[in-house]
């Protein structure tokens, strides 16, 4: 029994691997229009949608977040096949985004709002970078800790490998 709930459990909690990049990109194009919304309207309760967007994403990978619903369920289709790639940087890079709007959102309540526009602006930047450039900050980071070994190279095997990353021709003989 304790085996079927472990299981349960972990599978509540999964993150795709591998991921559609082009469900990632798009839901960075959705977390610049609300950092966006979050800039010009100074609101708390927008600080509050982002911050719960980013730990949805972390949790339950794309299938709760409203963003990487609609990403995964109406954009990224109309964009094209699939480009997969590696889940756990992309998770990574989801968390770094969760600390950042939560540590945000701790600054606006502590009374240093200039703290909680920065914090947003950062997320602004790599949202944008990763929807309009495909370049993921927070998978680079995780690539670096990956390659100091602070990340065990077990978490994401393709990381380390680029064969992982496509399908090889199938080797033949004659």
């Amino acid at each position: 029994m304790a085996l079927v709930r472990a299981r349960s459990v972990a599978e509540v909690f999964r993150f795709p691997n591998p991921v559609n990049e082009k469900v990632a990109r798009s839901v960075g194009g959705l977390v610049v229009l609300l950092t966006v919304a979050v800039l010009v309207f100074r609101t708390p309760w927008l600080l509050w949608a982002l911050a719960i967007g980013f730990w949805l994403r972390v949790a339950f990978g794309p299938r709760v977040s409203p963003f990487a619903v609609l990403a995964s369920r109406v954009i990224a289709p109309r964009l094209g096949p699939a480009r997969l790639v590696p889940g756990p940087p992309k998770r990574f890079a989801q968390a770094i985004g969760a600390t950042l709007s939560t540590a945000a959102l701790v600054a606006y309540y502590l009374g240093a709002p200039t703290a909680a526009w920065v914090l947003v602006g950062l997320i602004t930047v790599a949202a944008f970078l990763e929807s309009v450039f495909a370049i993921c900050l927070g998978c680079i980071i995780f690539g670096r800790l990956q390659a100091l070994g602070v990340i065990p190279a077990s978490v994401c095997e393709a990381c380390n490998d680029i064969r992982l990353r496509r399908p090889q021709p199938a080797s033949g003989s004659g």
